[in-house]
């Protein structure tokens, strides 16, 4: 499904959808957990903390990527700047 930046307007047939989706997925992990009624289905709760930590780690893996891919780039068009000469000179 493409993801359109425009902002939709959500309207009374869209929310229905919604939530017959929802409806869905709900039904689905119940019946992957081997429960028959979604009342009886043990939802795991994880802490605002916990999640920070987490989001926290994973930002900072990214900034660490970002560098590691900058290097990279840079190696990259030192290599290309070579090639690029060596096969001037073989041309000539």
């Amino acid at each position: 499904m493409r993801k359109s930046k425009r902002a939709v307007k959500l309207t009374p047939s869209i929310l229905r959808r919604i939530i017959k989706e929802e409806r869905r997925k709900s039904i689905k992990e119940t019946l992957e957990q081997g429960e028959e009624d979604v009342q009886k289905v043990d939802a795991e709760e994880i802490d605002a903390g916990d999640f920070a930590g987490a989001l926290e780690k994973d930002l900072d893996h990214l900034k660490a990527l970002k560098i590691t891919e900058t290097k990279i780039l840079r190696s990259l068009r030192k290599i290309q700047g070579k090639k690029k000469f060596l096969l001037k000179k073989l041309s000539k």
